[in-house]
């Protein structure tokens, strides 16, 4: 998640990612069971354009979820004081950067699609006006407020800083929505749903008429009442009716009608748009990977099941530590991930090979180049669906670097083939093709 400017994939100190354009990418590593699932090592600009190109992905993606760099002027860095990736695009640049991807990624979107892009108070308002441009206003569907981390003791005469936001865009006004719920507490049910019936049912009373007039039959005379004085009826009085048969209107003792609610009828709560319970990850105990800005997988899976539906193409072109796939993967879901940096393609693979399993800091270089990048992922021991830890394993997809640069994975290549042969499943994968 959020990768900016890799500092070895491109140039060393460019903060341009204009440097280097491949117009094709070679695949290194193919599952035939399912090609539906792809990564790029690669710049994001040119993979997307790549994708807008063929017509199998075009106007075919439900979900994109990107947390792209924020305008930090920051170069992020692994615990090894290894260089991750870059943050270094300012102002118009960093405007300029971002526009030329969303309209790409607008083109990719189907007409039920949305988008979603994770971002902090830097840069956030820029986008949104920018957004807006490239999709529309009216297709502003809201703006996410996370907690990212635990209140803090600023010395600095402000606020703490404990927020970031995610702005949520729809290609048309009628996107695939799942509402996402939460699952209810003993101690807010009791609160909310003070009532019992005589069945033993919990329900709280609510009005059944709401403000402004209407001309309507929602506004008409109903059990010889008419609505209160700049108000209506929530309900036509057929649909009133066939509550009250039911038993669902409660009557006070002056004749006031209200509507029963039972909480054994309602699937959870509704969750809005500020998430207090997505903090970030803070010590070796809880994250995942180490990537330096590795999100809440619960961030994911909210989005992933609201947005999108089981079988859909999810598109996360900053893949960083590579969150989104596997969140898509336990969600049923296909997708296609990108990232410029080889320390987050690092760290995606070896994700793929241990599931969810909190594993330390797997975001380091190896003492052989690029030696270790495959290194056991495919082999005889590891269960093509589950690891030794019971945590899903993730290994039918492709894998694609950029045409031109094929001799630096060598070492890779080498270990991938032998890891290959020694396994079990090599019956359902294929080799990689011959350079």
């Amino acid at each position: 998640m959020a990768t900016g400017i890799s500092k070895t994939f491109w140039a060393k100190e460019a903060a341009s990612v204009e440097t280097f354009l491949p117009d094709d990418f070679y695949p290194v590593w193919s599952n035939r069971s399912d090609h539906s699932n792809r990564l790029f090592y690669g710049e994001n600009l040119s993979v997307l354009r790549d994708l807008v190109a063929d017509e199998s992905i075009r106007e075919k993606v439900s979900l994109i979820y990107i947390d792209p760099p924020y305008s930090t002027n920051t170069i992020f860095q692994t615990r090894q004081q290894e260089d991750a990736y870059t943050d270094l695009l300012q102002g118009d640049d960093y405007v300029s950067f971002m526009g030329d991807r969303l309209q790409l990624m607008r083109e990719l979107l189907s007409e039920e699609g949305s988008i979603f892009v994770h971002l902090d108070a830097n840069m956030v308002f820029h986008v949104k006006v920018l957004m807006d441009d490239i999709f529309g206003r009216g297709n502003f569907r809201g703006m996410i407020t996370r907690q990212k981390c635990r209140p803090k003791n600023y010395t600095k005469k402000t606020f703490g800083n404990i927020s970031d936001y995610i702005l949520y865009y729809s290609k048309s006004v009628n996107p695939i929505w799942n509402r996402p719920l939460a699952e209810w507490t003993d101690e807010k049910m009791l609160k909310e749903y003070q009532c019992v019936d005589e069945k033993g049912r919990r329900y709280k009373k609510v009005p059944i008429h709401a403000p402004g007039v209407r001309n309507g039959s929602t506004g008409t005379e109903w059990r010889g009442m008419m609505p209160p004085p700049g108000k209506h009826w929530q309900y036509t009085p057929e649909k009133l009716d066939e509550f009250d048969a039911r038993g669902e209107i409660y009557w006070s003792a002056n004749g006031n009608p209200r509507r029963k609610v039972y909480w054994d009828a309602n699937g959870g709560i509704p969750i809005q748009d500020i998430w207090l319970d997505c903090i970030d990850a803070a010590n070796q105990n809880t994250v995942i990977t180490g990537y330096p800005t590795e999100k809440n997988p619960l961030i994911l899976k909210r989005i992933i099941e609201a947005s999108s539906n089981e079988g859909d193409l999810v598109l996360d072109c900053f893949a960083g530590s590579g969150t989104t796939l596997t969140v898509a993967s336990e969600l049923g879901r296909r997708w296609i991930g990108v990232d410029c940096s080889e320390t987050a393609i690092r760290t995606i693979l070896n994700r793929f090979k241990y599931g969810s399993k909190p594993m330390g800091d797997y975001v380091q270089k190896s003492s052989k180049k690029n030696a270790d990048l495959f290194d056991g992922l495919y082999g005889g021991s590891v269960n093509p669906k589950r690891n030794s830890n019971g945590h899903n394993v993730i290994n039918n997809f492709s894998f694609y670097i950029p045409t031109g640069l094929e001799s630096s994975f060598d070492d890779v290549l080498e270990n991938l083939i032998t890891s290959i042969n020694d396994s079990a499943l090599s019956s359902e994968l294929q080799a990689p093709k011959a350079l």
